[in-house]
């Protein structure tokens, strides 16, 4: 709801601006534009490198994977992902999987399954990338509402440090 408020009220300044200016307008308006798309990420990452520790200097870059594959009452689970810790401190981290929004939709579970074999305890070396790859082997013989196969791009996790929570 709030990214469509805020969508509107982008749409209205860029026509407001549009109108107020008499020279180079189209310029400014696409000038505008393009600073938009690419001024919130680079203020995270600056925010992230400088003054952000703990797991706010985290970040994820949303393409993590997990395979699913039913085997009688047990499942092979594998989920891949990379975290990147850009403070100049170690920072551990408990990690949780969250199902997509489609999935809870249908009240489904399936990315959240890998909670059964966690929360994974997980250690950053201070500004360095983490490729981590977790295969369990899940019971799910007391899980209802559990897919039987398949794939899960993009997946959703929760980190957890203390009493601070950050979901990505």
């Amino acid at each position: 709801m709030l990214g469509i408020i805020g969508s509107i009220m982008f749409i209205g300044a860029i026509i407001l601006l549009f109108n107020s200016l008499e020279k180079y307008r189209f310029r400014i308006v696409v000038a505008v534009v393009i600073v938009y798309m690419f001024l919130p990420n680079l203020l995270i990452a600056t925010y992230q490198e400088t003054l952000a520790n703990g797991i706010a200097a985290i970040s994820y870059d949303g393409n993590g994977q997990c395979d699913f594959v039913t085997m009688d009452d047990c499942m092979d689970a594998e989920c891949n992902l990379v975290l990147h810790n850009r403070s100049d401190e170690a920072v551990t981290v408990e990690l949780e999987f969250i199902d997509s929004l489609f999935m809870e939709e249908e009240d489904m579970r399936m990315e959240s399954l890998m909670n059964l074999a966690g929360p994974y305890t997980i250690t950053l070396a201070p500004n360095s990338q983490k490729h981590i790859h977790l295969e369990e082997l899940l019971d799910l013989s007391n899980v209802p509402n559990h897919i039987d196969s398949g794939t899960s791009f993009s997946i959703h996790i929760k980190l957890i440090d203390g009493n601070e929570t950050r979901i990505l």
